[in-house]
């Protein structure tokens, strides 16, 4: 990920109830939505609720400072906001919709 995409005009940032916000760019939204995840477009707010008012957090299986946020949409069906949360400060890196929650430890709620 680039400083160009990290830096610039802040597009929305949300505070987790792990004590956490987490932001996204203009530049970065973009790119998810554009390139990563089209499907997303115009979701923003369903990712914000995500963020804020997840059903479950997940920590990756692979990295320690990236957690998974799910809402749920509908029966088997949840938004995924990934994060990575580095000196206390959050970023979004990417999210979309899933029919599953990935593995990985369970942190919220307890």
């Amino acid at each position: 990920m680039t400083d160009e995409l990290l830096a610039g005009d802040l597009f929305f940032e949300a505070e987790t109830p792990l004590g956490f916000r987490v932001r996204v760019t203009r530049a970065y939204w973009s790119l998810i939505t554009t390139v990563k995840h089209p499907v997303m477009t115009g979701r923003e707010n369903d990712v914000q609720d995500a963020l804020r008012n997840p059903d479950e957090v997940r920590l990756s299986k692979t990295d320690p400072h990236v957690y998974l946020f799910y809402k749920a949409e509908r029966v088997q069906r949840w938004v995924c906001a990934v994060s990575r949360r580095l000196d206390g400060e959050g970023f979004l890196i990417t999210t979309y919709p899933t029919d599953a929650i990935k593995e990985g430890v369970r942190i919220w709620p307890k």
